[in-house]
């Protein structure tokens, strides 16, 4: 046999991982292997990139059939590592599935004349983290390709399934694809990153932690880079890429790597590349699965148990509080209506109309207290009898401890200042923070020492000694947040503990759960990605309640929650 048609490979297994290397290229493409078809086009009507103008082109192998979706692989930067070619091969012998290649540049917005520069969209679109580029191929790149037909008249059908999937790159373009299927795993499943820019340009640097924390999602992805990649301003290629693929290890994704000794360009990676391919396409169409995650996760995570919905089609819900038999109550803060979640699953108004109410939570003497759009604090029996407790009060968030002490969160606005407010067993109200942003949720610690408020308007949550008197005292930045690269703060809503001693924070990239030292172990995101506020439910106070918009969803967890209105538990010591 010629040298030129070996395939040679070394599998070394250094502490239980797997290096692939590719040590030449594939096989020459032979005559009889049947050639797909590839067309270019331009796009220049995109919303979600403004003024941007950008060509694409697709390709169609010829064992293309019309009457069925066909897989896809999208391919940033245009076509890159002999993409068709290797799909003709890899389609031909059976080693992957019929796939329709999407290939397409980055968008430029053109000057108004020859003395000024074009806008390059490159490093925006592709390092930029957030599911805008996702939202650009998903709502309008690939229903345009789906306008389109083959030479022959066939109509092109891509599957929408994200197990069907692919996507890939090379530098930011690779950090592009990771993002796709990161913020679209539902989308896009199967990544291809080659020398990939996950370092301090736009954010992408934070991924490595990021994956390490978040519930792992149903992403596989092969990585590629060389000891000789780029090393400058914004990172270290090299050592950010073996990072990376560390973080996926850790929190149980499945990767694959071939590290070479080559720069920042495509050789490498385009040598490997058919093996990549055959390896993100193995066992199709048998779904791409999340891994268990991190220790901290699986400490809270049952598996198998996911979310439920417990019910939709309110207009914004919030303020989930549980009584000691274990039923939630939530409130339709528009509709002003409060609900009751009942043992059994079962959803039943309980007060027809809330006045509005946000915040609620139960006391010690089985009363609901919420606070309203009136500026009342109100206490409901289980009749539905109100008492006012107190008023003038722009309430948001509320919790009672086991002694009967209220604290209230005013969050304010404009130039009304943001507030913590004391209510003692007595009644007498004052104020006992300000200076927040933006005071929204409110807890106890789980022995009530300490008052934990989180501030929607920055990444922190902040964390109060409790005297005696309900003062408070030793105000701290406490808890360090993560926050989404597309907004100025962790939107930190509804907060609660469980028994030991864990805080949960309802925020802008999900649940985030931190330990007694201030730290963010584990991000829990919610089926339709939004959450305003969480409680611990259910007869064992061991199923996480979530106010997600108009919906609520429910989870069973292995950890049981604190409520304060039971008498302080003290937890053991966190690890610092």
């Amino acid at each position: 046999m010629k040298p030129s048609l070996l395939r040679f490979f070394v599998l070394a297994s250094l502490a239980g991982v797997t290096l692939l290397t590719a040590l030449a290229a594939d096989s020459p493409r032979s005559e009889d292997v049947p050639k797909g078809e590839i067309t270019k086009y331009s796009f220049d009507k995109s919303k979600i990139f403004p003024g941007t103008v950008r060509d694409y082109w697709i390709y169609v192998p010829k064992q293309y059939d019309a009457s069925k979706p066909a897989c896809v692989y999208v391919g940033q930067d245009g076509i890159g590592f002999d993409a068709p070619a290797v799909f003709d091969r890899l389609i031909h012998n059976r080693e992957i599935p019929i796939v329709i290649g999407v290939f397409v540049r980055p968008g430029v917005v053109k000057a108004l004349s020859d003395n000024a520069l074009d806008r390059f969209n490159r490093s925006y679109e592709y390092d930029g983290l957030g599911d805008t580029y996702a939202r650009f191929l998903l709502e309008e790149l690939l229903p345009e390709v789906e306008k389109k037909t083959t030479a022959d008249g066939r109509a092109i059908r891509l599957s929408h399934d994200g197990n069907d999937r692919g996507i890939g790159g090379a530098s930011s373009g690779a950090v592009c694809a990771f993002t796709a299927a990161w913020e679209r795993p539902d989308a896009f499943r199967r990544v291809f990153s080659a020398i990939g820019t996950y370092v301090g340009l736009r954010g992408a640097n934070n991924y490595p932690t990021l994956v390490r924390k978040f519930e792992p999602k149903p992403i596989r992805i092969f990585l590629e880079d060389g000891s000789k990649d780029l090393n400058i301003y914004g990172g270290d290629w090299w050592m950010a890429n073996q990072e990376m693929e560390r973080a996926l290890r850790f929190a149980g994704y499945e990767v694959n790597h071939a590290w070479g000794e080559g720069g920042h360009n495509p050789r490498h990676a385009t040598e490997i590349f058919p093996d990549a391919m055959r390896w993100l396409w193995k066992d199709w169409p048998n779904p791409v699965k999340a891994g268990a995650g991190s220790p901290q996760l699986q400490a809270l995570l049952l598996p198998g148990e996911d979310w439920k919905l417990v019910a939709e089609g309110y207009k914004f819900t919030e303020g989930p509080a549980v009584n000691a038999k274990g039923e939630v109550f939530f409130n339709d803060i528009p509709n002003s209506k409060t609900y009751k979640i009942g043992l059994d699953g079962k959803v039943s108004l309980f007060r027809a109309d809330s006045k509005r109410a946000n915040g609620q939570a139960f006391g010690p003497d089985g009363r609901l207290y919420a606070v309203t759009g009136t500026q009342q604090v109100l206490a409901y029996d289980r009749s539905g009898k109100a008492e006012v407790i107190a008023e003038g009060i722009r309430g948001n968030d509320i919790v009672v401890g086991h002694k009967g002490d209220i604290y209230v969160t005013h969050p304010g606005s404009g130039r009304e200042p943001s507030l913590v407010w004391h209510i003692n067993p007595k009644g007498e109200k004052k104020i006992v923070d300000r200076g927040l942003r933006f005071s929204n949720g409110i807890t106890l610690s789980p022995d009530q020492s300490l008052l934990y408020v989180a501030d929607y308007a920055s990444h922190w949550v902040y964390s109060y000694q409790v005297q005696p008197d309900g003062s408070l005292a030793h105000k701290q930045r406490y808890y360090h947040l993560h926050m989404p690269d597309s907004a100025d703060d962790s939107g930190a809503d509804g907060i609660r503990v469980d028994r030991d001693g864990r805080l949960y924070v309802a925020t802008r990239l999900g649940i985030q759960v931190c330990d007694q030292a201030g730290r963010v172990n584990c991000i829990i995101p919610t089926p339709n990605g939004r959450v305003s506020n969480v409680c611990f439910g259910g007869a064992d106070f061991d199923t996480l309640f979530a106010t997600c918009g108009d919906r609520v969803y429910k989870r069973k967890l292995k950890v049981r929650g604190c409520q304060a209105f039971q008498q302080p538990h003290k937890p053991a010591p966190p690890r610092l």
